[in-house]
């Protein structure tokens, strides 16, 4: 719901270094690799407008919790929440890097880090909003 509005927003934002560079039909390995650092950029404020709803949600499941004064003595939902995108990034980053190996040193090693990262943060953003609409 809000991924519409934002991308809009950051295609309009960000020019190409050269002008030319069209994304729709990128034809050389730089403006494949500018085309693809965009799209993950654009996925991950995607991601960080779901992390903000999502967080809430939890802080908001946190205090209805305490309300009712329950003695589980586990982590409570937003802990758990941020301890786990902690990992998750780390996941993400380390994955994505060993993913752009196929191509090290090379110049399509940028355009495959970025795709990966591309493609589990949407995952992630598809995760983080399932949380939320999940009963607590």
């Amino acid at each position: 719901m809000i991924a519409p509005l934002i991308l809009p927003l950051l295609a309009a934002a960000t020019q190409p270094p050269v002008p030319e560079w069209n994304c729709a039909d990128p034809q050389v390995q730089q403006e494949m690799n500018w085309c693809a650092s965009q799209e993950y950029e654009a996925a991950d404020a995607a991601l960080n407008a779901q992390w903000t709803l999502t967080a809430a949600v939890m802080k908001k499941r946190d205090a209805e919790w305490a309300e009712i004064g329950s003695s589980d003595k586990r982590p409570g939902f937003f802990k758990s929440l941020i301890e786990g995108q902690r990992g998750w990034l780390r996941y993400r980053d380390a994955h994505c890097r060993v993913d752009g190996y196929a191509a090290r040193m090379g110049s399509l090693e940028p355009l495959l880090v970025a795709t990966c990262k591309t493609r589990l943060t949407r995952l992630r953003t598809a995760e983080l909003k399932e949380l939320v609409e999940v009963p607590g």
